[in-house]
């Protein structure tokens, strides 16, 4: 299943259970992995990261195997770290201390970054998108062709 790639975005409402809807095609390929569980953690900006439990594990490992100065990323990514199923109708409950910190109100935005999601407040993404586009392109960036 190594050529599973998560991508493209997603305009989505939390429901009133601070639950989002699961897109179908992102379900079907969870499903093709045979995964029903995720897991969700903080990310450093100010989004939320949503790992199928496989790709979550291997995360998971690298970030426990840096050393001690690395200990408030540690309690970032794995203190806030919650396995979730996902239901019967495809949908994943957001817990609040995640929403809150993200900021997720009503109106978010799902992105799939190849093994992974990301969770972003739709306003908080398109502001965040509106400035990448003002940036410098990186270096890295700037022989691409495409």
């Amino acid at each position: 299943m190594a050529n599973i790639v998560f991508q493209g975005p997603a305009a989505l409402t939390l429901d009133g259970k601070g639950r989002i809807a699961m897109p179908s095609r992102h379900r079907e390929l969870l499903a093709a992995m045979g995964v029903s569980q995720l897991t969700i953690t903080k990310n450093r900006e100010n989004s939320l990261l949503i790992f199928p439990r496989p790709a979550w594990e291997g995360f998971r490992d690298k970030i426990a195997a840096l050393t001690a100065e690395a200990n408030p990323w540690k309690r970032l990514f794995l203190g806030s770290a919650m396995d979730v199923e996902l239901d019967g109708s495809g949908r994943v409950l957001v817990a609040p201390e995640l929403r809150s910190f993200a900021g997720l109100d009503r109106d978010v935005m799902l992105l799939g970054m190849g093994s992974h999601f990301e969770l972003w407040d739709a306003q908080r993404h398109a502001e965040s998108e509106a400035r990448l586009m003002q940036a410098e392109l990186p270096d890295s960036l700037k022989n691409l062709s495409y």
